[in-house]
């Protein structure tokens, strides 16, 4: 697709609006914050803060994030996986263009065994985009760095060319990113082998050649990257990763930062680690374990404030009614409102404050 300078409408973005949001971030020297959400609390407080920094903003769910999202209690698994996901979006599409700036709509890590809720996502699209003249979601991510690299490659391509007619982008993950993100991986670091933290830039050089001629796609690129935050020392990044890979792939194909890559793993790590891995082409950064912290702060500082009121509906010595401290938009709105704030923090580390493309 041929990306245009002109402003971008408010609201989720895909197709061409998708890519020249990717190429101004690259451009412009900033990274957007990709938040993954569980419920319309969590979507409308990032939405807040993004409106509130002038920022764009990209929004994900996990498979787990978006089966809480259609109810923990359904049997069906699968299903609650792929209608509360198609519910999350149908929220987002709703409300984003009323905050004023562009919306990325995701999906984070699916691994072999979330396949199904991807295909099952994808065939939803389908049906949207026959409906509506647009897709459902503005991206997927397949997550198949735990198999060999052919495997990930040849899934990949499958996945993209069912994407790329609907104006979808993919997302695939090179090197796998330590730590545990919503089941996928474990906590315990030991269990990880800590040469396959880091990506080699020939398998992006692969990867850019297998993918470039079905569709538009991004790359998380693994450089040491982990999900969560852990005691300092255990983690060690090593942006340059990034540029080694650019350096390569533009020597290739003559084209300036060819790559659009992904920061896994960005809660806990260190601002000038962020920003060189910008420089270097990075776009999109995940953020999940700040913005899960952030939102219980809220929630349990009203609690702790308001003890009474979640143990009796009338209080025991003034005899009060404590409707009003119980109701939970209170403390929902607590959590909202200490989520935002984080993620304020997270539009200025990655420069994207004041940069909406929405016009």
């Amino acid at each position: 697709m041929t990306v245009s300078s002109s402003k971008l409408k408010s609201g989720v973005v895909w197709g061409e609006s998708y890519q020249k949001l990717v190429a101004a971030c690259k451009a412009g020297g900033y990274a957007l914050p990709a938040v993954n959400v569980v419920g319309t609390n969590s979507v409308n407080a990032v939405l807040e803060s993004a409106a509130r920094n002038k920022s764009d903003v990209i929004i994900q769910l996990s498979g787990g994030g978006a089966q809480f999202f259609g109810g923990p209690s359904l049997a069906d698994g699968l299903q609650a996986k792929i209608l509360g996901a198609v519910s999350a979006a149908q929220h987002v599409h709703l409300m984003a263009e009323q905050y004023g700036v562009c919306v990325v709509l995701h999906t984070d890590h699916a691994n072999r065994g979330l396949l199904p809720w991807v295909e099952g996502l994808i065939a939803q699209g389908e049906t949207f985009f026959k409906k509506n003249g647009t897709p459902l979601f503005s991206s997927h991510m397949i997550d198949l760095s735990e198999e060999s690299l052919d495997t990930n490659l040849a899934e990949c391509s499958r996945i993209l060319a069912r994407l790329a007619p609907l104006g979808m982008s993919l997302e695939l993950e090179l090197g796998i990113t330590g730590g545990e993100e919503d089941g996928v991986g474990s906590e315990d670091l030991s269990e990880t082998d800590h040469s396959r933290l880091y990506t080699h830039p020939e398998d992006v050089l692969r990867a850019f050649d297998t993918l470039t001629p079905i569709g538009h796609f991004s790359v998380a690129a693994s450089f040491g990257n982990v999900h969560g935050v852990y005691a300092p020392g255990n983690v060690k990044l090593k942006p340059e990763i990034l540029k080694n890979s650019q350096d390569l792939i533009e020597s290739r194909h003559k084209k300036q930062k060819p790559v659009n890559f992904v920061f896994h793993g960005g809660s806990g790590s260190d601002k000038k680690d962020i920003a060189d891995a910008i420089t270097y082409g990075v776009f999109k950064m995940n953020i999940d374990t700040d913005t899960q912290f952030a939102f219980s702060q809220g929630v349990g500082a009203y609690v702790t404030q308001n003890p009474e009121a979640f143990r009796y509906q009338i209080h025991p010595e003034t005899h009060k009614p404590l409707k009003s401290l119980y109701d939970p938009r209170k403390w929902l709105r607590a959590g909202e409102k200490t989520l935002a704030t984080r993620m304020d923090e997270a539009f200025k580390d990655l420069g994207s404050v004041g940069k909406t493309q929405a016009g």
